[in-house]
């Protein structure tokens, strides 16, 4: 019988059963490798990219070296929350508070799906990273207190992980369970990376951004 959900076969003979009743079915864009979730998305497109989907099985994660991409890839979304939440304690500017809080609301919601996605439980994240420990990890100069320099921090956050990500891809065999995952989680980073700057542009012209 297939699932009359997600039409993959299931080994019910009744055809009662549903495969994936209870869960979003997951998309890769063939183009991107950015995976998204849901029954059905726009014109059948990533939503990142506009390129092509297909029908993507649960990552398997059970060797060492895609557990090691998952590790780090939840390091990444907690050091990047808890830099959010300091910069939210720290902002004087009533905007930019809602704005940074929104961040790391929104990196609370990664973990979940990565967790989600990769059948693991999401970290509790820490309470706030200092802000010139992050400048100095993201290699950025300035004062961390001002706006400019809390944005650029946060891209350079993301576009150090998506890097990171991306150069773990090439070294790993094409085709294997960790070359995939590395390229998922670069797509991931480089969407956050389009966010962040989008927001940003958006505040120097003094305009409302995506958030």
């Amino acid at each position: 019988m297939l699932c009359p959900k997600c039409r993959q076969p299931t080994d019910d003979a009744d055809g009662d059963y549903i495969c994936c009743a209870g869960e979003a079915l997951l998309w890769r864009c063939c183009g991107c490798d950015k995976l998204s979730e849901g029954f059905a998305l726009p014109f059948g497109s990533c939503p990142y990219c506009g390129g092509r989907l297909e029908m993507a099985a649960p990552s398997n994660v059970d060797n060492a070296g895609a557990q090691a991409g998952i590790r780090t890839a939840f390091e990444i979304e907690l050091g990047g929350q808890a830099f959010y939440r300091r910069a939210a304690a720290q902002a004087k500017d009533p905007d930019l508070q809602s704005l940074f809080a929104r961040f790391a609301d929104m990196e609370a919601e990664h973990l979940e799906t990565l967790a989600r996605r990769y059948h693991t439980s999401a970290p509790a994240s820490g309470l706030g990273l200092p802000l010139d420990v992050a400048a100095a990890y993201a290699g950025i100069d300035g004062r961390p207190g001002d706006a400019e320099t809390l944005f650029r921090i946060a891209i350079a956050l993301e576009q150090r992980a998506a890097t990171y990500f991306e150069h773990a891809a090439a070294k790993a065999a094409t085709g294997s369970v960790e070359h995939r995952l590395y390229r998922e989680l670069a797509a991931e980073e480089r969407e956050h990376v389009e966010i962040l700057t989008t927001e940003f542009q958006q505040r120097k012209r003094g305009k409302a951004g995506l958030l």
